[in-house]
């Protein structure tokens, strides 16, 4: 490629969903010729990438765009918090142009406008790799398979933000993921705003992939996605009753026994006024079912404290369930209201004060649960994925089937052969010792 081609930078803010938004401008920009420049300065248009779902996310995007604004000038703005335009503006008048989230044709139009790429672009010599721009480490890549969300939890403003479901067909997310199998990829996260919707909106319409008919719903994907021989994770499950049919390919090894599920609560009151979908389930007893079935079964979840109206007996039915279900991996957020969101409008908020004592009390017997959790794994032989070697210090640090990566614990192997490892590599350990979220174990 020319070195007269133009820069652009990139800064992406947010979830996995929007590192794969991020992804797809990237890969676009280097198919049409554009380079992508590491830094503000070696740029010629900055794009910023924004989140927008709670106060503290919408800030730090705020913050980001004045910042390219202010190390470089030209600045395109895309994302969740692109559908407040106005806000934006407000803050950052001389912005080029402002568009919402996976607007990829806007994005690149407006890139056109005020930076068009030069005539001597040779598509057949500037080669992208089939997989695209990947902006995770080569060893593993989140997997987008839908885009929006048909509920309207009270707390959320993401159907605001990305709109209903729309599902990718199944032959599409296929042949994506087979392509970074190929590439090296050893772990394909599955993730979008609801995976166990999966294909609603298409009455699970029948697709093909290299040439052998599929459906396009959730249990036909892992069974599929379980052939490549790669880990495979799901993130954002909700407990619909179709779940418990994907329990049996954990137990047969095909997918990971790893299920992240946003539970958000257990008080049947809290769940009815926050509108979440499944809400009347009984969670314990499937829970229960489930692990009878496949006793390796790690849980993660997140839940809130402090949501309007929530009394001290919600919040200790909370911290029974809790006690009950013995979940591997948790996150707890204090309430906060978010800008659009119905559950502002409802009564009784809960004092600053009671929900940051609640949210210590949540934090504190979690804790206990995952580290009684992590001691059991003390002795156990177990495969893990290598992530990064500190030469230094002579560890690798890898993650075993219960950890996501940046989300759960590590696997610190110590010992005679670690440093020697290789990043993506899978291995064998026994585990020596635990902590609170982490394991230390020791080559086999």
């Amino acid at each position: 490629m020319s070195l007269s081609q133009p820069k652009v930078g990139f800064v992406s803010l947010g979830c996995p969903k929007n590192l794969v938004d991020s992804e797809r401008i990237l890969t676009q920009l280097r198919a049409e010729g554009y380079q992508i420049s590491p830094d503000y300065n070696g740029a010629d248009l900055v794009v910023v990438n924004t989140c927008g779902f709670i106060e503290s996310a919408v800030q730090e995007s705020l913050d980001a765009i004045g910042e390219a604004l202010s190390e470089n000038g030209k600045v395109i703005v895309t994302g969740c918090l692109g559908i407040k335009e106005g806000q934006i503006r407000d803050v950052h008048p001389s912005v080029l142009k402002v568009t919402g989230p996976h607007a990829y044709e806007e994005v690149m139009d407006a890139v056109h406008q005020h930076l068009p790429a030069k005539a001597d672009h040779n598509p057949f010599i500037d080669l992208l790799p089939a997989q695209g721009i990947k902006l995770t480490p080569k060893h593993y890549a989140y997997l987008k398979i839908s885009e929006g969300c048909n509920h309207r939890c009270t707390f959320c403003i993401i159907p605001s933000m990305r709109g209903d479901l729309v599902s990718r067909p199944i032959g599409s997310v296929m042949s994506e993921a087979e392509n970074l199998v190929k590439a090296g990829v050893r772990e394909l996260l599955v993730i979008s705003q609801d995976t166990s919707a999966y294909g609603v909106d298409l009455k699970y319409k029948l697709d093909f992939w290299g040439g052998r008919p599929l459906k396009t719903r959730m249990q036909e994907l892992c069974e599929a996605l379980g052939e490549l021989g790669v880990w495979v994770r799901l993130h954002y499950v909700y407990p619909y009753p179709h779940v418990d049919n994907v329990i049996p390919l954990m137990a047969e090894g095909k997918i990971l026994p790893y299920l992240d599920i946003p539970f958000q609560h257990a008080s049947p009151r809290i769940l009815k006024l926050m509108k979440r979908p499944a809400h009347s389930e009984n969670t314990l007893e499937r829970i229960k079912q489930w692990r009878e079935i496949c006793p390796e079964l790690v849980l993660r979840s997140t839940f809130v404290v402090g949501f309007p109206g929530e009394t001290e007996e919600d919040f200790q039915i909370l911290l029974d369930w809790l006690q009950e279900a013995k979940l591997d991996r948790v996150g707890c957020f204090k309430y906060s209201a978010v800008d659009g969101a119905a559950a502002n409008e409802l009564p009784d908020p809960v004092p600053e004060e009671v929900k940051e004592e609640r949210w210590q009390r949540f934090m504190e017997l979690q804790q206990g649960i995952s580290a009684d959790r992590l001691q059991l794994k003390i002795g156990k032989t177990i495969q893990v994925l290598v992530d990064e070697i500190d030469d230094e210090e002579g560890v690798a640090i890898a993650r075993s089937a219960a950890d996501a990566p940046e989300i759960d614990g590590n696997v610190f192997i110590e010992g005679e052969g670690a440093a020697a490892l290789k990043v993506g590599e899978f291995v064998t350990v026994t585990i020596t010792d635990a902590d609170d979220y982490d394991l230390y174990a020791e080559l086999v």
